[in-house]
């Protein structure tokens, strides 16, 4: 087990207990989701664990804050814009579905079992080489989709990228949380005091006033990779190894000297011939994504006297008759 080290910045850090965003008898949202389980809390709300009556399926369930439903809230303009990313992508986690009603204003994805990459990196320390190239691949391919749908995410950290439990094996990374993503060139979304998105991720272009750019993105991406080497903070500097010229390259001060695209970092990363793993190293642990939901899935029924009772009435029966043949013996 790694040291503990300090949380990523943007991602506060709550005690664990009953939320106090949390609905309290209510278990309905809308008529269409159920509520079970509280997943976090964040600026603007909760995340539960829920059903989709419609469809039968489980979901996480986004249920902004009492006081952020006012129209013209920033909170209730970052639920527009999320809601609104619709990109059909392998490694893009996009809104299944949202309802409001009356004080209820609520937001739904799939359901990810597996935690996030920040989770994974405070339990397992610093990654394999080919496994961090393997996660910045599905990065770089997520965010190509995304650049080419004309959207800049703005806010691409290791706690908004998850993934489903696959545990030794490859991951699966899905990038979420489009809430402060913005349209290129849509003046409506992009007006702002001040660069938007989390300290230690922004790209220093940003300071300056300039407008979200993909190359903004790609800043990021730089200093994620970073992190997954050095499972330090977003400051840490770039350790040496086959991902050091191309995370250097993401992470250039200047925006004119990172690659062009997403699509170009991913072809120079494909270009690096790392091993697939797995095994992804002889000399570190495996990661485990292990899923992180199996303890308290709603489905699962725990067994009632009912369903006890057969059982025990055979072992009684069971016990009984070896007392008798014990006897006779």
């Amino acid at each position: 087990m790694p040291p503990t080290r300090p949380r990523t910045p943007g991602r506060p850090h709550r005690p664990p207990g009953r939320d106090p965003g949390a609905p309290s008898g209510e278990r309905d949202v809308a008529g269409r989701y159920a509520l079970h389980s509280h997943l976090g809390t964040g600026g603007m709300g909760t995340v539960w664990r829920a059903t989709d009556r419609r469809t039968g399926e489980e979901v996480a369930l986004k249920l902004l804050r009492g006081g952020h439903h006012d129209p013209g809230s920033a909170a209730l303009l970052r639920f527009v814009r999320e809601q609104s990313v619709r990109i059909e992508h392998p490694h893009v986690l996009s809104p299944t579905g949202w309802v409001a009603e009356d004080d209820r204003v609520a937001l739904a994805t799939s359901l990810v079992r597996g935690g996030t990459v920040e989770d994974l990196l405070l339990e397992h320390g610093p990654l394999p080489t080919t496994y961090a190239a393997a996660l910045l691949d599905q990065l770089l391919d997520a965010l190509r989709a995304v650049h080419a749908a004309g959207v800049v995410h703005r806010d691409v950290k290791p706690a908004n990228l998850l993934l489903d439990p696959t545990g030794p094996g490859r991951p699966r990374l899905l990038l979420a949380d489009f809430g402060v993503a913005v349209v290129v060139g849509d003046a409506r979304l992009t007006r702002a005091p001040g660069p938007v998105g989390t300290d230690g991720y922004l790209a220093p272009e940003l300071a300056a006033g300039g407008p979200p750019t993909p190359a903004q993105d790609l800043y990021a991406v730089g200093v994620v990779g970073t992190q997954l080497l050095t499972a330090a903070g977003p400051d840490a500097p770039l350790p040496p190894g086959p991902l050091a010229p191309l995370l250097a390259a993401l992470r250039d001060p200047d925006p004119f000297r990172r690659p062009a695209d997403a699509a170009t970092a991913l072809t120079a990363l494909r270009s690096l011939h790392l091993p697939p793993g797995p095994p992804w190293s002889r000399d570190r642990p495996t990661p485990d994504v292990r899923d992180r939901m199996r303890a308290t899935s709603p489905t699962a029924p725990r067994p009632g006297p009912a369903a006890l009772a057969l059982p025990v009435a055979l072992l009684l029966l069971a016990l009984g008759l070896l007392v008798t043949a014990l006897l006779l013996t």
